[in-house]
């Protein structure tokens, strides 16, 4: 069953990292009970996922919800409905993305005191990248003549290319002549090892962006993606195509980019808050 599940899911183009998460749910599962969960009836499978739902403290409840896709794909990969386990609906939660301000990306970008964080959040935000995006520019992948940075398989293995600033090109430049990166632009501690992945961590970018939004006095949970998000929101207030910002976040559906025009301040979203008027003309002179 395993090495059906780990076939089924390689074939359909998931990551190793999303097998790895599901088995490990779907693992504790077995362990709970004493078998594989197809052998269970769905009073104890919606049993389990109650104490689950109890268990967890957090909003988003990803543990209970990691246990039900697992469970749902371990049903595709044995050709049984859904019904099999009567697995619940995931309702998906409509949350508007959070951005960063104009002014408080330049704190973070003057605020970085090395040169390698001020890059790392330059890209994430200059060129729209995901986390992983940014960890895999090899010096391969940049075009200074044409200005361009090309992203190689992205998410759903996707490529594309996206303007590279000029000032980020000058950043660039010098710290590959003083860094001296081999493969990849951003390299860790294993560089140069043999079987090793040399690229930078995930969690080494996480807490460089973490760490210097900190420093600067940014009082949101600004992370990785955060960047991303208010690429796409400040290009749409500039008044870029929404088509455009698709392509160039390398979305495979409008509505998915269509999130951030209801984030993104244009004259005709936010035309002016009503309190402003109150105070412009019932407010007593001068006071």
């Amino acid at each position: 069953m395993l090495q059906r599940f780990e076939r089924n899911i390689s074939v359909l183009g998931r990551s190793e990292k999303t097998f790895i998460n599901y088995i490990r749910h779907l693992a504790s599962m077995s362990l709970h009970f004493g078998c594989v969960p197809t052998e269970l009836d769905p009073e104890q499978v919606l049993d389990y996922l109650y104490e689950l739902q109890q268990r967890s403290k957090t909003p988003s409840q990803s543990y209970f919800k990691h246990t039900v896709y697992g469970l749902r794909f371990l049903l595709k990969t044995e050709g049984l409905p859904y019904e099999y386990l009567k697995l619940p609906e995931i309702k998906h939660e409509k949350r508007l993305p959070s951005v960063l301000s104009r002014e408080e990306i330049w704190r973070m970008l003057s605020g970085a005191k090395l040169l390698k964080h001020r890059l790392l959040i330059g890209l994430l935000y200059g060129c729209g990248l995901r986390c992983m995006e940014v960890r895999n520019i090899e010096l391969g992948h940049l075009d200074f003549d044409r200005k361009l940075l090309h992203v190689v398989q992205g998410k759903n293995k996707k490529d594309r290319y996206v303007p590279l600033s000029e000032h980020l090109i000058r950043g660039i430049k010098k710290y590959i002549a003083t860094s001296r990166p081999e493969k990849f632009l951003f390299e860790g501690e294993n560089r140069g090892q043999k079987d090793f992945d040399s690229r930078y961590s995930q969690k080494g970018v996480q807490w460089a962006v973490k760490t210097v939004a900190k420093q600067v006095g940014i009082r949101k949970d600004v992370h990785t993606h955060m960047l991303r998000h208010s690429y796409a929101t400040h290009l749409l207030e500039d008044g870029v195509n929404i088509l455009t910002v698709k392509k160039m976040l390398g979305h495979g559906d409008v509505r998915t980019t269509m999130i951030y025009l209801h984030v993104c301040q244009t004259p005709d979203a936010y035309p002016h808050s009503p309190l402003d008027k109150v105070f412009e003309q019932c407010r007593p002179n001068g006071k």
